[in-house]
């Protein structure tokens, strides 16, 4: 059996955890073979700018060489129904540009109502819920 192949948004807050320490756990999703990383240059930046220590920022660069980076299109709307904060909005719209079949995201206080939910053809998910539905090979 093929397994299909996802195409991954990743939120800051997931990127800031990959970069974070050199054993985290989200590291995974970079070994997985069926999976396409993608990310927005907005959410690679507001985890450069968590990332306090040289060494983070640096894992955080060689991380982002493997993930491809979408832009969210100017001036779109979000979905009707979804209601985020400004500043989490590109995220869901670059997803949504991305064609990403899933965007993860460890921000439970603005995307957790939409977990578990498909928007504009993204499933929303938590880290832990992505690997639940698609355990690491």
């Amino acid at each position: 059996m093929t397994l299909s192949r996802d195409i991954v948004f990743l939120d800051a807050s997931v990127l800031f955890s990959a970069a974070y320490r050199p054993e985290a756990k989200f590291l995974k999703l970079w070994q997985m073979r069926y999976v396409n990383l993608v990310t927005s240059p907005y959410a690679a930046e507001e985890a450069r700018r968590n990332l306090e220590k040289p060494e983070q920022r640096e894992r955080l660069e060689k991380l982002l060489q493997s993930v491809e980076l979408i832009s969210a299109m100017p001036g779109k709307a979000l979905p009707e129904g979804v209601d985020l904060p400004a500043k989490d909005a590109p995220i869901l719209l670059a997803a949504i540009a991305a064609n990403a079949t899933h965007l993860l995201t460890s921000d439970l206080r603005h995307f957790g109502p939409y977990y578990d939910k498909i928007v504009e053809g993204v499933l929303i998910l938590s880290p832990a819920g992505y690997f639940k539905r698609r355990p690491p090979e």
